[in-house]
């Protein structure tokens, strides 16, 4: 398997999830986002880990537990524990804001 993360990005009215990898226990994927945010109310409450890297563009990403959400940029990563509370206040709508995320199990 090969690809690259860059290709094949448009602007659409729906974010994108590419699988890249799935295995037991750890799928990667490359979410492609064109302005769309969370919708209101909506908190994202995964069950497994995820890791995830800003590639492309900008994005707004608020925990439920912080007061303030955080601006991300290219490069910026972070783990996000399972069941953390998280959504996507705001992604840059100029170009394409790509993530790269690895949801794994428990360690």
């Amino acid at each position: 398997m090969e690809g690259n993360l860059f290709a094949g990005l448009t602007a659409a009215a729906e974010e994108r999830f590419d699988t890249l990898l799935a295995l037991p226990g750890l799928k990667i994927e490359r979410i492609v986002s064109s302005g769309q945010a969370s919708p209101p109310g909506f908190w994202y409450e995964q069950q497994d880990p995820e890791w995830v890297i800003l590639l492309s563009g900008a994005a707004l990403l608020r925990f439920e537990d912080e007061p303030r959400a955080r601006r991300l940029m290219p490069g910026d990563w972070m783990h996000v524990a399972a069941k953390r509370r998280h959504r996507i206040e705001w992604t840059e709508a100029s170009m394409p804001t790509v993530w790269l995320a690895v949801h794994h199990s428990e360690p």
